[in-house]
């Protein structure tokens, strides 16, 4: 604010608190000085949410004690503050290479948003913009991971895994998608080759390639029942 403007809020400070008001000439000037030292980089309003009229208002009705300058200073620190805690840098259009160009258009941003000339500019959400039309298609397309030719060599040296998905494929239930209550496979696990010692305890853990009987009923009746859901 230049000196008029300073002077205007005074007289705006007057009207509500008289207590402000100086009736010597010499008190006056001091004052305004005094004002207008404190004030001289904080604007009157701007179009982001300042006005000092308001700040003015709320600071004399909140308080008993006179207005000072450096109550309006602290609140405009505090609004500009918010505001650069808002901001992220966007990127700038001046070329990379040329440091000094990209580093002068980011300041510039930076003192428009502190100013109150320009809005902060906010984070772009991870999730943000318009879904891209046939993209579930593109990826249905994609297929799997692992070709199909990679996965036919792969085959033998995992034997379970290649019996699984062969069932899978032929429209068999998925059997390691329930547990297995023979050898006490969980979901997702292979079952395991149970050999039963003369003392009546289980030994051995090999992985078999097929499931269980019981594992593949149980399967079977998972997917019967899912079927009959749907």
């Amino acid at each position: 604010m230049d000196r008029r403007e300073v002077a205007a809020v005074l007289t705006y400070v007057g009207r509500l608190d008289p207590r402000t008001i100086r009736t010597d000439a010499g008190e006056a000037r001091d004052q305004l000085a005094m004002w207008h030292e404190l004030l001289g980089d904080v604007p009157m309003a701007t179009g982001q949410g300042w006005d000092v009229r308001e700040i003015v208002r709320k600071r004399i009705v909140s308080s008993p004690y006179p207005i000072l300058p450096a109550d309006v200073a602290r609140e405009w620190q505090a609004h500009r503050r918010d505001r650069l805690a808002r901001h992220t840098d966007p990127t700038p259009m001046a070329d990379p290479d040329n440091q000094e160009a990209w580093r002068a258009e980011l300041l510039a941003a930076r003192d428009a948003v502190a100013a109150g000339v320009a809005a902060p500019s906010a984070h772009r959400g991870i999730t943000a913009g318009r879904h891209r039309p046939g993209l579930k298609d593109q990826l249905a397309a994609v297929g799997s991971y692992i070709p199909p030719a990679v996965r036919a060599e792969l085959a033998p040296y995992r034997p379970a895994r290649a019996a699984r998905e062969a069932a899978i494929a032929a429209g068999g239930p998925d059997v390691l998608s329930v547990p297995c209550d023979w050898c006490h496979a969980d979901k997702g696990e292979p079952c395991r080759r149970r050999r039963i010692s003369l003392d009546g305890s289980a030994r051995g853990n090999a992985p078999r390639v097929t499931a269980h009987p019981g594992r593949i009923d149980r399967a079977l009746a998972a997917q019967a029942q899912q079927a009959s859901a749907a």
